[in-house]
């Protein structure tokens, strides 16, 4: 048996060092000490991110289950923070279980340090869930970041001012100043932005008097400081000096630090060749990462062309005007919050913001529809791109709310099938509801929408609910004559109709379900008709059937590369070679089926198969080992809102009953939560 995890977040790694704040670090630290809810709170470009993250990591290390980050800037609805976190917090939403259940499930007595980053947009919503889960989690400790406090009760608020300011006389030495914190940072990526900068006394007076000028906000400091690429620190100051000037008409006044953090962008703006400026304002379009492609997608019109994308990126990351990241071997781009509020009111004074809602929503409408087709054939692949894309696909559903527009909405949502059956089974019950009334969409949407929707609800052991959407599955079908679809609605209806216990009428069905796939030689409808059958037999205890349309169903979806099918297929083998005493047997196809189950991050398949295993161990007379990957199954699928339900529910419960009985209740719980504490990939290797 494994060694229980050590779980240690996901917080980044800094790539550039962490300047000053030894105060308000200090401060964190003992408030979160005497109290479970820090907020910091300060205005855009203040440090806000970076203070908090530094904070996290060093007080992290002191949580057994780590600090996780919380990324908020992306969400524009606040009914999906609790997605957001279960997504960053890698746990999925695979059934009916609500997210915020889920959240509060897998925090339970867990030790965790929750980092909400960018909260004042979704402010409110925010408050409710952090509310409920202090509430329901003990051991949770959270940090929030906004402009403004989440003013619920036990919250304290740490206020980040600017950085440290140097004396304005002057009269401090060179190595005085290197103590500064504005100086400290200027200096520090300067030096890494011109290879060549040194704080000296020739250039002290200048560089004092620019951090003043830019009233010790970090995020306008090191928008200044890359410039000494190309400018003097003289130049970046005289320059930047023009421009207040002209805001205040040539008096000696302090500005709002607000105005100093625009005039700095401005500035930093205006110095961008034209193809950058519009590149840079046209990216405020994204809500979340985006790659060359979806640049080249949506910004590419009028005075921008698809081969200077590149380029032009290149230049706003080394302008430190875009943040390169890279996800899973892919590069991708994001801006600061700060900075994409003002690339949208760029786009606004451009006249640009309208054509360009429309372009991306288009952009994303094409682009989903185009990968759903060949999805179940490269599913690792389409799930890592829908993963990074979410947040923009999550922006243009809303817009199409907001527009009325139901029928691109439903071609989205309902293109995004896989990701919702694994990701996010109850976020795509609003998205779908909300549009499948459409009269708009064309019959192949509606078909494929309504067939997910009561395929959803069917994950969700919800056959009644799941009934009446299949039926408009196979209506629709019919009428337009989508003669493999509807061979897949039929299917998934017979499955339904089993588990509302009427085998006679799945029987029909499927022969109709399966009729058409013979005649059509299509691998979808045979597939489809392929594992219906396989429920079929087991609601009917035929174990050889079972064992002969699933080894059928396995050759046919390894052929394919459809390992969504071909894990179904392994487990259901799995289980009736254990059934049947092959105990050999089955845990090579059960193990095969968790190799793929991982492959493509099906968590409530992992739930199935780890309780499979359960099963095999306690059939093979390990009754500890079975006792903790029991255990170690409802690990799993407390992360992903799974229960153990369907036809192979009753023989997983009688040996779940036998381990219990060889080992004692009490020795069988102490088994069981040890293996809670496996994680998923040491609870079988």
């Amino acid at each position: 048996m494994a060694r229980p995890r050590h779980r240690s977040g996901n917080l980044p790694a800094e790539t550039t060092s962490f300047v000053g704040r030894r105060r308000e670090l200090a401060e964190i630290r003992k408030k979160l000490s005497t109290t479970r809810l820090v907020s910091l709170v300060g205005p855009g470009g203040v440090g806000k991110t970076r203070l908090a993250l530094r904070a996290a990591a060093d007080l992290g290390r002191g949580f057994a289950d780590g600090a996780w980050l919380v990324e908020l800037a992306e969400v524009r609805d606040g009914a999906l923070v609790t997605n957001v976190v279960l997504g960053a917090l890698d746990l999925r939403d695979q059934a009916a279980t609500t997210p915020l259940q889920i959240l509060t499930s897998h925090f339970g007595e867990r030790q965790v340090l929750l980092l909400l980053d960018n909260c004042e947009h979704v402010i409110d919503s925010v408050a409710q869930v952090v509310t409920q889960l202090l509430r329901a989690a003990p051991n949770l400790r959270v940090i929030a970041t906004s402009r403004e406090p989440l003013a619920v009760p036990g919250e304290h608020v740490v206020p980040v001012p600017p950085l440290a300011l140097p004396d304005e006389d002057g009269r401090a030495s060179v190595e005085q100043l290197q103590q500064n914190e504005a100086v400290m940072l200027f200096a520090e990526r300067a030096a890494a932005a011109s290879g060549s900068f040194e704080l000296s006394g020739a250039n002290q007076v200048t560089v004092v008097r620019l951090c003043r000028r830019l009233d010790g906000l970090p995020l306008a400091i090191e928008l200044a400081a890359v410039r000494t690429r190309v400018l003097t620190v003289e130049q970046i100051l005289e320059r930047l000096s023009d421009r207040f000037g002209l805001l205040t008409g040539g008096a000696r006044v302090a500005l709002p630090r607000h105005q100093t953090l625009r005039n700095t962008i401005d500035w930093s703006y205006e110095l961008l060749t034209a193809v950058e400026q519009t590149v840079l304002r046209r990216l405020g379009v994204f809500a979340g990462r985006f790659t060359l492609e979806d640049v080249g997608g949506v910004c590419t019109f009028e005075d921008v062309l698809a081969s200077e994308v590149l380029e032009v990126l290149t230049s706003l990351v080394d302008k430190s005007l875009v943040t390169k990241e890279d996800v899973d071997g892919v590069a991708c781009y994001r801006l600061h919050e700060t900075m994409r509020e003002y690339a949208s009111v760029k786009s606004r004074a451009a006249d640009e913001e309208v054509r360009l809602a429309e372009r991306c929503l288009e952009y994303y409408r094409t682009t989903c529809t185009s990968a759903a087709a060949g999805a179940r054939y490269c599913l690792p692949e389409w799930l890592l791109w829908a993963e990074m894309e979410i947040d923009n696909i999550r922006a243009v559903l809303q817009d199409c709310v907001a527009r009325r527009d139901s029928a691109r909405g439903l071609d989205i949502a309902a293109s995004m099938r896989y990701y919702w059956i694994t990701h996010g089974t109850t976020e795509s019950l609003g998205w779908l509801d909300q549009f499948a009334g459409s009269g708009e969409a064309s019959p192949q949407t509606q078909v494929g929408a309504f067939y997910l929707r009561g395929w959803l609800s069917v994950l969700q052991a919800n056959p009644v609910a799941a009934r009446p959407w299949l039926a408009r599955a196979v209506a629709v079908a019919r009428d337009s004559q989508q003669l493999a679809q509807l061979a897949e609605s039929l299917a998934m209806s017979a499955n339904v109709e089993h588990m509302l216990g009427d085998a006679a009428g799945a029987g029909r069905l499927l022969e109709e379900a399966e009729a058409i796939a013979v005649d059509l030689c299509d691998y979808v409808a045979t597939i489809e008709v392929l594992q219906a059958r396989t429920v079929h037999a087991f609601f009917g205890a035929d174990m050889a059937t079972a064992t002969a349309v699933s080894s059928e169903g396995v050759r046919l979806s390894r052929e394919a590369g459809d390992l969504y099918v071909l894990e179904f297929m392994l487990r259901n083998l799995g289980t009736v070679a254990m059934l049947g005493g092959d105990l050999a047997a089955a845990k090579a196809r059960l193990s095969e089926a968790l190799r793929v189950a991982r492959q493509i991050d099906q968590r409530f398949a992992e739930y199935f198969l780890l309780s499979g295993f359960g099963s095999h161990a306690a059939s093979s007379g390990q009754a500890r080992r079975a006792a903790r990957l029991f255990g170690a199954a409802a690990s799993v699928g407390a992360g992903a809102g799974a229960d153990n339900r369907g036809p192979h529910a009753p023989f997983l419960a009688e040996a779940k009953e036998s381990a219990t009985r060889a080992l004692g209740e009490a020795k069988f719980g102490a088994e069981f939560d040890a293996g809670k504490r496996l994680s998923r990939q040491a609870a079988v290797r």
